[in-house]
Formats: C-alpha cells, structure tokens, sequence
C-alpha cells in the first residue's frame, strides 16, 4: 500500500476504524476542545487550521480528529507513524506536499503519530516547511510535550491537550456501534444487554479504540457459539487479562508515584492504598515502588516515627523472600502505616539545607581538636588535642563545644516538627541549647 494510498473500502476493516466519525457532530468526547463556541471548533469549522499537536491517551480520539481537520479543509491527508517512518517517508511526504501545492495550489495536511519516536534532529527536518507553509503540522503524543519534543517545534505549534473518554462516552460509542446499519453491528442481529455494556465501557478505561475491539469480539464469540446475544459469561471470556492503562516509562508511570507520595504525605491510607494498587495492578515493578516508599519514610515522616522506615525495610524484605502475593501485601501495610503516621520532613529539609552549604562554602578545614592522632607526629601538631569526650562530662553532653569548621558559623539545621517523637526530640535539643548558652556565659 501507498504511503498516500487513500482507502474507501472499509469491507474487512476493525470496527474501530469503520466507526471512525464522518463530521465533528459525530465526534463523541473532547467536549472541552470541540464544544460550540470553543477555538479549536471555530478553526476547524472555518477552514483554517494551524500547526498543532494532539497529547492524549490512547484511544481518545488523537488520529480520527487529524482526519476530520484535513476533511474540513479539503486538504491532502498524508499521515506517518514514527514508529515505522525514516528519512525517506519523511522526504517523500515533503515533495507531495510540495506537488500538491504547486500543481493544484492544494494544502496538505501532515500527521505524524507517535511524534515524540522521532528524535530531536528528524523533528527539526520538519521546521522549515511548517514555516513556509508548505504543509500544516499535527503531531500526535501519547507522551509530555515538554519533555519530548523540539522547543522550536512546540513554538510553531499550538498544545492540545485530549482526555480519557468518560463511561458515558464509551457507552455512547459501543450504542453507536450497535445500531449502525451501513458499518456498524447492526445487521448481526445479536443483543448486546444494556447491563453488560455498562460493564464494557467501564472496563474500556478510557479507550475508545479498546471499547470497540472488545466489543466486536465479544460479538464474534457469541455468532461462534451460534448465540442471538452476549451473556455474562461471553463478556468475562473477553474481558479477562485486561488490563488498565499503565505506561512504566511515561507520563502515567510518574504521574501515579506522584499521586501515591503525596497520598501518604497528606495523610490519606485510602488515597495512598488505591494509587499502590493501581501502580501494581499496572505492572510497575514492586521494587521500585519499595524504593519510593523508603523514601517517603525518611522524607515526610522521618524522625516523628522512625518506626516507619523500619517498617517499610521489613517490607521490602518480605517480598525479596516470600514473593508476591505475601510480598504485596506487606508494601500495603507499609503505605498504610506511613499515611497514617505522624508527618515531619524535618531530616529532608535539614539534609537539603547542609547539602547546600557544603556544596558552596568550600573544603574548610576539620578543627585539630575533632581529628583523630593515631601517630605521634600527629600528636605533636595538635590532633584531638583539647578534645572533649562527652561521655565524661555531665550528662554526657560538652556543653558549648564546637563541631563546625572555625570560619563556619554554627548552623541549626535539623528543627524537629512538633508532632509524634520529634516532640521528645525537641524538648532534648532545647535542653541542649540552654546549657550551650549557659557555656558561653
């Protein structure tokens, strides 16, 4: 087939491609883009559209939109998928472009899936022609622009950003998609309950491509078992294994372990335990999530409970020996334990804040009197000498002793937070404090 073949015969197709809508009216979702009255609608609707790139999850609608544009405005859809396309896909859809313009003063519309496959150099080769309009631009993303693609190229582009489908969306779809006559399911006359297609759009999770597949799956297997409808049993047959939208490297990946943090450091076991199971029942590997909620236990409980880390070592300890279905369970009880301990970041903020002074203020010295002598010449020059070994002294504290370099002000890094131990902690480095300054009188 053509890079530029155009195919009307729809016979053999996936439903999801012959489902695709002919006009916006048809467009189901993305009502925050394409409701009357909104920008991208007017650009669309009057013809004149801009370069522009569509970030969504998959399945929300990124490519059948790019082909509506490109009909709108009667122009030339070449599409390129970056995941297959090299440099001579890319050079062969300049020069038609470049044909069309000349030859039939046609626009071109250019749409490349998975744009941010390309790396920066095959995205630059684009600049110049969106610049001299030889064609208009569409990229489609699954992943953040920002990180992903070219800044010249985002500046010539404008960022749209595409939503998950809604139940309600998915529901309308697979509805659609039943009593179509002309490329629907329609005429296999065989009854889809409404109950069971609640069930689908719920499990689609957001996909329209997703509910449509498995909705015409669900329908061969029933037509195999020479059924006039789908029962529940169809329905789980297919359903099962299906799995909810997780990308380990993207977008979704960090934006769950950021839910999941900032669960546990608001406070919240619930909100924590539903983003953990997601990231699990997604695939995310236990052990990275070990890590992260390590961290959590020295970053935003720390000292108010030390138990914590404890705690979320012993977990990680469990899955390394028992596997996962124990192991699971234990980085459950862990995530549990810290949203519901006691909060302090005072050992994060108190750490960031020594890193910083010792990362600008240079290699000072150790004082002689905090060096160890472990020869005699060290000794004659003065190592450890006046040194206070503080369990000889009262309490066994050196009231007033300095461990700072001698050109370094004494800084007071760690403030305990007054909740959980960090109260006890408090009230010990305040004791402290009151004989240090008893010292210097």
């Amino acid at each position: 087939m053509s890079l530029f073949e155009n195919i009307d015969d729809l016979a053999g197709r996936p439903l999801a491609d012959r489902m695709r809508p002919k006009n916006l009216d048809e467009y189901i979702g993305q009502h925050h883009l394409l409701a009357e009255g909104k920008p991208l609608r007017q650009a669309i609707s009057s013809g004149h559209p801009h370069s522009m790139i569509l970030w969504g999850p998959p399945g929300t609608g990124k490519t059948t939109l790019a082909k509506l544009i490109a009909g709108y405005c009667d122009a030339e859809f070449i599409t390129i998928s970056a995941v297959l396309a090299g440099v001579k896909d890319v050079r062969a859809a300049v020069a038609r472009a470049q044909q069309l313009q000349q030859e039939q003063g046609r626009r071109t519309m250019l749409f490349v899936d998975e744009v941010h496959r390309f790396n920066k150099s095959q995205q630059d080769a684009f600049l110049p022609f969106v610049e001299d309009g030889t064609f208009t631009f569409i990229g489609a993303t699954t992943e953040n622009p920002s990180f992903e693609l070219n800044n010249a190229l985002l500046s010539r582009a404008r960022v749209y950003v595409l939503k998950s489908l809604e139940k309600a969306d998915l529901r309308e779809i697979v509805d659609r998609a039943m009593s179509d006559t002309e490329f629907g399911l329609a005429d296999r006359n065989i009854d889809f309950p409404e109950v069971l297609r609640d069930e689908l759009a719920q499990t689609a999770d957001g996909d329209g491509r997703r509910v449509l597949n498995l909705l015409e799956i669900s329908i061969d297997l029933a037509d195999s078992k020479g059924q006039h409808f789908v029962d529940e049993a169809d329905l789980a047959e297919v359903l099962s294994g299906t799995l909810r939208r997780f990308d380990k490297g993207g977008e979704a990946f960090y934006d769950q372990i950021s839910a999941l943090h900032k669960s546990v450091r608001g406070s919240s076991p619930d909100g924590a335990l539903y983003w953990l199971c997601r990231m699990l029942d997604g695939g995310c590997d236990p052990i990275y999530l070990m890590r992260r909620v390590v961290r959590m236990a020295s970053e935003d409980i720390g000292n108010a409970d030390p138990r914590g880390l404890e705690l979320a070592l012993n977990a990680w300890d469990t899955y390394e020996k028992l596997g996962k279905q124990e192991g699971e369970l234990a980085i459950a009880q862990a995530v549990l334990y810290l949203a519901s301990a006691p909060k302090s970041n005072a050992v994060y903020m108190a750490f960031n804040q020594a890193m910083s002074d010792v990362r600008t203020q240079g290699s000072a010295e150790v004082p002689l009197h905090l060096r160890n002598a472990p020869t005699k010449l060290m000794g004659e020059l003065g190592y450890g000498k006046k040194y206070r070994y503080a369990h000889n002294e009262p309490d066994a504290y050196a009231a007033g002793e300095n461990y700072f370099p001698e050109n370094m002000e004494p800084q007071h890094y760690y403030q305990p937070v007054n909740r959980g131990l960090e109260i006890k902690i408090s009230e010990k480095l305040s004791r402290l404090k009151a004989l240090d300054e008893q010292a210097k009188r």
